[in-house]
């Protein structure tokens, strides 16, 4: 079996200043929206309608604001709601962890609104262009959580060939590299789906539908072989959180391109 390398989740100390790796997979997925992302704009049903490069910066300032405030809000009430109601200062203390993908995805969708606003733009159009551009820095998150050797895996089985101790867990057992698996679902394949699939025109709506239900159903898979919060552990139907939210999602999704 595998063995968790373990790393030093401080990538470089500069004094009294750590630079953290899980801090740097932000800045990766951050750099790769951005290139991304001006691709997008340059292809023909974007570009005529006026996007530039600028438009791509802002948002994401509009976005980073979205994933950090959505992402932290999202884990209190999604996961900790008792705690975190009870103390709510905590939700600031963002240096003790603690980030939901669909609390940060709700505050991305509530930025892009605000945005789409300011901006005079259909909403969908906004969410359109940005969704090819999502799942690499989700892959990119995945590797961060592996560094970190957090959001480990459930038992599996010993002849596995990939099958992987985590020490953090607590218990020598092997298990799936679960973040391994999400890197490759919901970044890589995801990723590469949709830029195919957006790289002709397609009606509004469409490229957003096929994001959400993309990312739902194979985060719904990813679920099986991921440990559940010790927290919370299976709900009904023996099904994790994660997969619970991920059902609204492909509801919502497919909603959604079938309308368009």
């Amino acid at each position: 079996m595998l063995v968790h390398p373990q790393f030093d989740p401080v990538a470089l100390s500069l004094g009294p200043v750590q630079i953290h790796w899980y801090g740097l997979t932000y800045l990766v997925a951050f750099g790769l929206f951005l290139w991304l992302a001006g691709l997008r704009v340059r292809q023909a049903q974007f570009a005529n309608s006026g996007w530039t490069r600028n438009d791509v910066e802002d948002l994401l300032f509009f976005g980073v604001l979205g994933v950090v405030i959505g992402g932290r809000v999202g884990y209190a009430l999604f996961y900790k709601p008792g705690q975190y109601l009870s103390n709510p200062l905590e939700i600031l203390m963002v240096w003790k962890g603690g980030m939901s993908f669909h609390g940060g995805l709700l505050g991305v969708i509530a930025a892009m609104g605000l945005f789409a606003r300011t901006r005079g733009r259909h909403f969908l159009e906004v969410t359109d262009l940005i969704a090819p551009c999502v799942p690499t820095g989700l892959a990119s998150g995945r590797i961060g959580n592996y560094i970190n050797g957090e959001l480990w895996g459930r038992a599996a089985d010993p002849t596995l060939p990939w099958a992987m101790v985590f020490p953090q867990s607590g218990r020598d057992i092997p298990r799936h590299p679960s973040q391994l698996y999400q890197f490759a679902l919901e970044g890589l394949l995801l990723f590469v789906l949709l830029w195919w699939y957006a790289r002709s025109p397609r009606r509004i709506g469409q490229t957003s539908g096929a994001f959400l239900v993309g990312y739902g159903v194979l985060r719904f898979v990813a679920e099986y072989f991921r440990e559940p919060d010790s927290f919370l552990g299976l709900l009904a139907l023996n099904m994790s959180m994660g997969q619970w939210l991920c059902v609204p999602m492909v509801v919502v999704g497919a909603w959604m391109w079938r309308r368009a």
